[in-house]
């Protein structure tokens, strides 16, 4: 169990900064005068534009260190006096969740063999941009995108133990296939189907579940929403996965179906591949599952499931908080790709015989991530 995140803070609005904690979205006054809310930077259109801005002048430095107006102690960075509009009426839950139809629909369907997938398959991964020191930039977990505001992530890429305290989980990237290229082509000449840029796409709220605990050995509840600074475009090459939201698929299992686990295949220590990355893994009854890791000393629960423990094929090939999924059909008897659980953790070195892969069981969680859903 091993992998990432956390924030570092930025040096700009360290200039005579007094540790003032105030309450996010409180009444503040602006440099220019302007009335705003106090919230964080990435939060703040024109701020985070302007902090972004190249080169940065004089004047716009020292408007943003006046705009400062506290500190946030449970993101752990500052807050600034956002005079922008405020966003339109809020709406919570399931209403916010694509329908079958719009979710889980992939261009390909062409799941054979290999190891790479096609350059449309899986057109919701995720991958995690975390900003280090130095100005360096890296992925080291995954998400998958639920609708066109949230990324469903594990809890651990968010506020894990072993995530160092100088990194800061700052962006979410979508519509990427290969991560060496600047433009994904798959195929040759006639034959050849190339996407859009990917989108970088700046995380506005980070959304731990409340009950996960970092220095657990089960580490259960290990879910995590990520909400975006903007809203997302659908295409070709993102879209959002379904969720289990039916009676049936809460109570389907997974023992003997055939899942599919996608990502970049990057963790704490090794990186894999460029390309997206799947492999196919078999659901493991869960009794079975804890007669191996009950030798670590570690007893798993109703919100886990477990699947793979062949030699060669695991989450490994998966990015930490990365997809377990699998497929049905609806009434219309269209086939759908659903979130069936998110890369946990398993054993090191991974793909060991007879180690299955830990994964949250997402069916437990969808009314959580429905009440945790706003425009």
């Amino acid at each position: 169990m091993n992998w990432f995140g956390r924030s570092c803070v930025l040096g700009l609005l360290l200039i005579n900064f007094s540790p003032l904690v105030v309450n996010a979205q409180q009444a503040c006054t602006a440099p220019d005068q302007k009335p705003g809310r106090c919230t964080l930077l990435r939060s703040c259109g024109s701020l985070f534009t302007l902090i972004k801005k190249q080169p940065l002048l004089p004047d716009d430095r020292v408007f943003l260190s006046r705009s400062q107006c506290g500190w946030s102690v449970q993101d752990n960075h500052p807050l600034v006096c956002c005079s922008d509009p405020l966003d339109t009426p809020i709406r919570v839950g399931a209403s916010l969740l694509p329908a079958v139809g719009v979710c889980g629909i992939q261009t390909s369907d062409r799941i054979v063999g290999g190891v790479n997938t096609r350059i449309d398959e899986f057109p919701w991964l995720a991958l995690l941009k975390y900003a280090k020191p130095n100005n360096v930039n890296g992925f080291h977990c995954g998400g998958v995108l639920i609708n066109d505001r949230y990324v469903l992530t594990a809890s651990h890429c968010v506020n894990g133990k072993d995530i160092p305290v100088t990194w800061n989980l700052a962006e979410v990237r979508l519509g990427e296939w290969d991560t060496s290229t600047a433009q994904d082509c798959d195929g040759l000449g006639v034959d050849s189907d190339c996407s859009p840029d990917p989108v970088d796409v700046v995380i506005e709220r980070k959304i731990p579940h409340p009950d996960y605990n970092p220095q657990s050995l089960e580490q259960y509840n290990d879910i995590a929403l990520l909400r975006l600074a903007q809203q997302i475009v659908y295409s070709d090459f993102i879209k959002p996965i379904c969720l289990p939201r039916s009676a049936e698929l809460k109570e389907k299992g997974i023992v003997g179906q055939k899942l599919q686990v996608a990502g970049w295949g990057r963790t704490a220590t090794a990186r894999f591949s460029n390309v997206k990355q799947k492999v196919g893994v078999d659901g493991v009854d869960m009794a079975r599952c804890n007669q191996v890791y009950k030798q670590e000393q570690v007893v798993l629960g109703d919100g886990q499931l477990c699947a793979g423990g062949v030699a060669g094929k695991d989450s490994c090939q998966g990015d930490s908080g990365g997809p377990l999924m699998a497929v049905t059909t609806s009434d219309a008897k269209s086939a759908y790709w659903y979130l069936s659980g998110l890369v946990s953790f398993g054993p090191t070195p991974c793909g060991q015989q007879g180690w299955p892969g830990v994964y949250t069981n997402v069916a437990k969680y969808v009314d959580w991530v429905e009440s945790n859903l706003v425009v």
